[in-house]
């Protein structure tokens, strides 16, 4: 298994950081590259990122976790996710796919109920809801994590 390094992102990272996130088609909105942790491999290279996304309703997103392709599988994004985790002081939230809910389940989240969602998520989770069902697209699942 290849061994990684874990940084804070720099304003150079802004655009590795801008194309995997297009690359793996997740939300491309509040990509500010300070909130950002990067890993990288020991020659430098660009290996997957992750953020924790504040809202405006107070509550904070567990966001943007993206491992380039080739590094999937090696541990880069437990890497992110486990040294996000340390650093919340509250609640934390995310938004997945359903086939994603095992993978964030072994770091403790659950699916939170209507209830638990904070009010940015809950609006975005209903519209997803409203065009998933008329597309026939999977509607992402909000999680939890205590």
């Amino acid at each position: 298994m290849m061994r990684f390094t874990l940084r804070p992102a720099r304003f150079r990272d802004i655009q590795s950081i801008r194309r995997l996130i297009w690359r793996v088609r997740i939300n491309i909105f509040g990509l500010d590259w300070r909130r950002f942790v990067v890993v990288e491999t020991a020659g430098g290279d660009f290996v997957g990122c992750g953020q924790l996304k504040p809202h405006g309703d107070g509550s904070v997103e567990l966001a943007s976790i993206a491992v380039v392709e080739r590094f999937r599988g090696q541990g880069a994004a437990r890497l992110v996710i486990d040294h996000l985790i340390a650093a919340r002081k509250q609640p934390l939230h995310l938004m997945c796919l359903p086939k994603m809910v095992p993978f964030y389940e072994q770091f403790g989240f659950r699916t939170a109920s209507h209830r638990e969602m904070p009010s940015g998520l809950r609006r975005i989770h209903r519209i997803a809801h409203t065009v998933g069902s008329v597309t026939r697209r999977d509607v992402p699942v909000i999680m939890r994590l205590d």
